[in-house]
């Protein structure tokens, strides 16, 4: 019973090592080489839409509990443009 187990478990293990030999080899050719390269960048510009958006929904958030405007500027009330007038 132990020499069938052993020689399925290196049967096994061979195999696998021989699949990731060839793996390995075909990551390292041009074409597995660009292939990784346009992941990396697909990775990135993803990462960076779910920053942005992230940013752009927090700002979002703070400037409701803040009460200010979305272009970021303070609003003028009425009071205040006739106080301008007054003034000059």
């Amino acid at each position: 019973m132990g020499r069938p187990l052993w020689f399925v478990a290196g049967a096994g293990v061979g195999v696998y090592a021989a699949a990731r030999a060839r793996r390995a080899a075909e990551a390292l050719t041009a074409d597995g080489l660009r292939d990784r390269l346009r992941g990396w960048q697909v990775g990135a510009r993803l990462f960076a839409e779910e920053v942005h958006q992230g940013r752009t929904e927090r700002e979002t958030e703070l400037r409701e509990q803040l009460g200010l405007r979305p272009h970021g500027l303070p609003e003028l009330t009425t009071s205040t443009s006739t106080e301008m007038k007054d003034l000059h």
